[in-house]
């Protein structure tokens, strides 16, 4: 039986990555499923720079008491497996781009809150920001005119070391079942498939993975440039 007789291919036609079972063009599904990570991947870390960044300025600002507070809190949602937390919301919500990006945002940001607390707490004893409190500077306007300045390099960094992390964690989830389902392509769903089918087509999971691959490594050698670039004591 010749499966692309029957689905009326042209003889002209043909496949770079090959099909999947259902006679469907590989390459366009990872293409699809490529954009499908990095969207998840993107907006998730645009919520954690943006409640991190919220969070931990704020503590470190505050001090005293709140801070206090505030970092019990931390070390509450801290002491939750991350894992867990993220399959218990996959498994309230419907399957989907935005239930996937909720449920990781719940306890990524917490790592970028910590390291915007401790640098904040670190910039707040220099004489200039102690100057400006003489001055009669508000709180507010030290945040955002002397610390947020000087911390935006380390952000930056630990934001595109964020970035092929939740990729990976995007891609696991649909590879068990609990993120995006199939026929919704992503690069997990399309490792997903490829793992049923592995003995008798090999290329459909290595594919994906190989791809995985690549934009991990190539976040994480940007990464590493840019924190080159903000601190050059880092190539020593």
């Amino acid at each position: 039986m010749d499966s692309y007789e029957l689905a009326k291919v042209p003889q002209e036609q043909y496949f770079l990555f090959g099909t999947d079972e259902f006679g469907r063009d590989l390459l366009s599904r990872c293409l699809w499923g490529t954009r499908i990570s990095l969207i998840i991947a993107f907006v998730a870390a645009a919520l954690d720079l943006t409640i991190g960044i919220t969070y931990g300025l704020f503590s470190g600002m505050k001090g005293g008491r709140a801070d206090t507070v505030m970092q019990r809190i931390l070390e509450i949602l801290s002491g939750i497996p991350s894992l867990v937390l993220v399959v218990l919301m996959l498994l309230i919500f419907e399957p989907g781009i935005t239930s996937i990006i909720l449920a990781m945002t719940i306890s990524s940001w917490i790592p970028m809150a910590q390291v915007v607390r401790a640098e904040t707490l670190k910039i707040k004893q220099m004489e200039y920001v102690q100057a400006a409190t003489a001055l009669g500077a508000s709180p507010v306007r030290i945040a955002l005119s002397h610390v947020l300045p000087n911390i935006s390099g380390i952000v930056i960094v630990r934001a595109m070391f964020s970035i092929p992390s939740a990729i990976f964690f995007e891609t696991f989830l649909s590879f068990l079942g609990v993120g995006m389902r199939i026929p919704n392509a992503s690069i997990g769903t399309l490792l997903n498939g490829g793992y049923k089918v592995f003995k008798l087509y090999p290329y459909q999971m290595f594919i994906p993975a190989l791809i995985l691959c690549v934009i991990m490594l190539s976040f994480n050698l940007f990464a590493d440039g840019l924190r080159d670039v903000f601190d050059p004591k880092m190539k020593e």
